[in-house]
């Protein structure tokens, strides 16, 4: 333990003494220890500050800053949880780069698709949010209304949940799907540590099916389409 009072932890921090009791109240900092009238503070203390604002600047929330800074190896899950881009977006700046109506990201977000950050741990928009709306904005330009548009945001945003919700139930029932004591047990170990690698193996998997699903499903309607076509021509019989 080191022998600083709160203001000069605060002056090698770089920031202000409200800004360390404000982390502090919000469970981010411990209190430092008390001698006499005073508390002290440590190299240990500077260097948690030092996290903080690491985090901040990569616009977590503080929520997820306080869970990332109760893991011993936060590394895993901040990579889990960063965008794929460092830049970030309110929501003025979303609509204008992914060249949409707020209308649309209104409708959008109402149909569960576009979450707000702080529910995935952030505190602005990313790369990945202005992506998936200039994907709508494309498939606008087919001729798709707005409204099946919304429509297919919901289908998807509904669907996803429950499966996420099922795949959760997988891994953490207490007696679901078959797994025995000692097996759940080294999986929780290795989980712990391993995390980041989880979920982008359950990501490709998704994504797969994802693709796999789509191709057959539009494979089967150009077939369908086909065979209803030459029925059709069937039917009339030959011309005069």
């Amino acid at each position: 333990m080191g022998d600083w009072r709160i203001d000069e932890l605060a002056q090698r921090a770089g920031i202000a003494v409200d800004t360390v009791r404000y982390y502090q109240r919000e469970g981010l900092l411990p209190s430092g220890e008390r001698n006499g009238r005073t508390r002290r503070f440590g190299p240990e203390h500077l260097e948690r500050l030092e996290r903080i604002r690491a985090l901040q600047s990569r616009r977590f929330s503080l929520a997820a800053i306080r869970a990332l800074l109760e893991r011993e190896d936060p590394g895993a899950l901040a990579g889990l949880l960063v965008g794929s881009e460092e830049a970030t977006y309110d929501r003025d700046e979303l609509v204008e780069a992914a060249g949409v109506t707020p209308a649309l990201v209104d409708a959008v977000t109402e149909a569960g698709l576009l979450r707000d950050p702080a529910e995935h741990g952030r505190s602005a928009y990313d790369a990945d949010d202005v992506n998936v709306l200039r994907s709508f904005a494309d498939l606008g330009k087919l001729a798709i209304p707005d409204e099946i548009l919304v429509e297919m945001a919901r289908l998807y945003a509904h669907g996803l949940d429950e499966i996420q919700r099922r795949l959760v139930g997988v891994f953490t029932a207490p007696d679901g799907c078959g797994w025995d004591p000692e097996t759940r047990e080294e999986f929780r170990a290795a989980f712990s540590g391993g995390i980041g690698r989880f979920a982008r193996d359950v990501r490709v998997i998704a994504d797969y099916t994802q693709q796999r699903n789509l191709q057959r499903a539009v494979l089967q309607k150009i077939e369908e389409h086909g065979t209803a076509a030459q029925g059709s021509v069937s039917e009339a019989g030959p011309r005069p």
